[in-house]
């Protein structure tokens, strides 16, 4: 068995790695798009909430209600934090307690910031699981809203592809150590 590499593996091992590394610049630019897309959703989200409400306040003036005002905002509340988890964890934007991780040497925040991105990678993938067989129960027992009687079963759907969006991030922060996604 001989140890000289055959002649052209060399040059297909470069063609596979810039393959792979189109392919991950292209998954990163799809999954960068996806996340502002979802921060215009959640503003939108936290804009139709202050209109209902609004709209709600300034009837009341006149003795009137807005039927149904609550379930909307209850929904448009939904969306929008499912919307603005992935954004907010693409910046870097979560509250950190940096007190005792300053405290360690490089290798212990190393070790920490690594170990806190596979457990959050973790977390919100059984989160995702979770909000899908919640979704799958509400759309079982064919539960609706209060007032509007509007399906909802869909929002636990809706927030379990917020949390496996997440988890993507976690899993970019980790290959990407100090850099953020996006920028605010």
């Amino acid at each position: 068995m001989s140890l000289v590499p055959v002649s052209g593996t060399g040059a297909r091992h470069r063609n596979l790695r810039a393959t792979a590394a189109r392919f991950l610049e292209g998954y990163h630019r799809a999954l960068r798009g996806v996340v502002r897309g979802l921060a215009w959703v959640a503003g939108i989200g936290l804009l139709s909430m202050v209109a209902i409400t609004s709209v709600e306040v300034g009837l009341r003036v006149f003795r009137l209600s807005f039927t149904g005002a609550y379930d909307l905002v209850k929904l448009a509340a939904a969306l929008t934090l499912a919307a603005a988890l992935p954004y907010t964890t693409a910046v870097k934007g979560h509250v950190a307690i940096e007190y005792f991780f300053h405290k360690l040497g490089r290798r212990g925040r190393l070790l920490v910031d690594v170990l806190m991105r596979v457990l959050g990678v973790a977390l919100f993938s059984l989160l995702a699981w979770g909000c899908i067989g919640y979704g799958n129960s509400l759309r079982l027992r064919g539960e609706v809203s209060m007032t509007l009687q509007l399906p909802v079963f869909w929002v636990p759907y809706v927030l379990a592809g917020s949390c496996l969006l997440v988890a993507l991030i976690k899993l970019y922060h980790l290959t990407h150590p100090g850099k953020p996604m996006l920028e605010p």
